[in-house]
C-alpha cells in the first residue's frame, strides 16, 4: 500500500517559520501532483498549496508570499516552507498526493495529518 509521512508539524511563535516534510512510499510508479491541505476547527478543509510534476504551483491566497512548496522527485517528498506565521494559520496540515499505479490506474494518497499550532 502507498504511504505518506508527515513531519515538521509543531507549536511555533507568531512571525516564526516551520517546514512540513511528507515523503510517499509504496506500489507508485508515477506520482502527479503533490500538495498540502489544512483544517482548522471548525472549518472546512482546504488547500494551502500543491505542485505538479511540471514543477507548477498554486497557493491560497491567504498564504502568497509566505509558504513556499517545493519537491524532491528522486525521493518522492514534498516540503512546505511556511514564514511569517500567524496565528490564523494554526490548523493541521494534511499531505496529499495523487499518481499512476503499476496498472496505470490514477489513485490518490493522504497523510495521517501534522498539527501546527501559532500562538505565543
Amino acid at each position: 500500500q502507498v504511504q505518506l509521512v508527515e513531519s515538521g508539524g509543531g507549536l511555533v511563535q507568531p512571525g516564526g517559520s516551520l517546514r512540513l516534510s511528507c515523503a510517499a512510499s509504496g506500489s507508485i510508479f508515477r506520482i502527479n501532483v503533490m500538495g498540502w491541505y489544512r483544517q482548522a476547527p471548525g472549518k472546512e478543509r482546504e488547500l494551502v498549496a500543491d505542485i505538479s510534476s511540471g514543477g507548477g504551483t498554486n497557493y491560497a491566497d491567504s498564504v502568497k508570499g509566505r509558504f513556499t512548496i517545493a519537491r524532491d522527485n528522486a525521493k518522492n517528498t514534498v516540503y512546505l516552507q511556511m514564514n511569517s506565521l500567524k496565528p490564523e494559520d494554526t490548523a493541521n496540515y494534511y499531505c496529499k498526493t495523487t499518481y499512476w499505479n503499476y496498472r496505470m490506474l490514477a489513485q490518490v494518497a493522504w497523510g495521517q495529518g501534522t498539527l501546527v499550532t501559532v500562538s505565543s
